[in-house]
């Protein structure tokens, strides 16, 4: 019985690392098809969009303003937030470029804002009851190991990303969500909007820092990892859960605007100060 339960254990470990590598092989195969589903629209060059204020513009008339009439400004497509907000930071509050000290002051926002810590807490949970990573064992203390563990995760992804490589190269790493999506149109976005960026002048470009970031986060996890989750496959299944997550996350992101000023209105309609409708954010 001992040996057999023993040739069990490892036939299961077997079949986990094998479909752990299949779904690595996957993730990298998804990522090079959407980079060249997208390559097409990257060619479309986007000039730099105009700051809010000018806006109020008046239209030219005659045929000229018929076809700016037919072409929203690049700032008309953006649902912006009034302030930066506590829950997803890098929403973007303006359409004018980030320096590299705001760019260092976002990477720290957000491995510290309301949805990192709760993300980090509920896929902690998830982890503790399905045991994984299974070097880090079971109890709280094994909780706290997790939840510490995809804090720092986070928080290495986005200092390479939002921050070095966005700096270095001159990306925009903030999200623009669009004003009023379908549905349907906004599960495209979400999901485009983790290969496609922003530069810094407003153009369209491959999301390098997102997609590098992300992996370097998790090259550098297995400095803490447990020795038994340290392979190759296991950290490009944990790259392709962040990809995923990202597309899932970017979602919220979208609607986020609209469901904000709908709780501003509720908190303004009971009275409540500007200020206290603030912390909702």
């Amino acid at each position: 019985m001992p040996g057999r339960r023993k040739a069990n254990d490892k036939t299961a470990r077997y079949e986990l690392g094998f479909f752990r590598r299949q779904f690595a092989h996957l993730a990298t195969v998804l990522i090079l098809i959407a980079l060249v589903a997208v390559a097409p629209a990257l060619g479309q060059d986007t000039s730099k969009p105009p700051d809010q204020g000018g806006q109020d513009n008046q239209k030219p008339t005659g045929p000229a303003g018929a076809i700016a009439e037919g072409v929203k400004k690049p700032v008309d497509v953006f649902n912006l937030l009034d302030e930066k907000s506590i829950v997803f930071p890098d929403i973007a509050a303006s359409t004018q470029p980030l320096t590299p000290s705001e760019k260092f002051e976002l990477f720290v926002d957000n491995s510290i804002s309301v949805h990192t810590i709760m993300w980090s807490a509920l896929g902690s949970a998830v982890g503790q009851a399905d045991d994984s990573p299974t070097g880090f064992g079971q109890g709280w203390d094994a909780y706290g190991k997790r939840f510490g563990s995809s804090m720092a995760r986070g928080a290495s992804s986005e200092f390479f990303g939002t921050f070095i490589l966005a700096s270095v190269m001159h990306y925009d790493p903030r999200f623009f969500p669009e004003r009023d999506p379908s549905f349907g149109h906004a599960v495209a976005y979400s999901v485009k909007r983790v290969f496609v960026t922003r530069s810094d002048e407003g153009k369209r470009v491959v999301d390098v820092p997102g997609l590098v970031g992300p992996l370097l986060g998790e090259a550098l996890a297995n400095v803490y990892w447990p020795d038994r989750n340290r392979t190759v496959g296991d950290t490009f299944f944990r790259y392709g859960l962040d990809l995923a997550t990202r597309a899932g996350g970017n979602m919220l992101r979208e609607y986020w605007p609209v469901v904000y000023r709908k709780l501003s209105h509720t908190t303004s309609a009971l009275g409540l100060s500007t200020e206290t409708s603030a912390v909702g954010q």
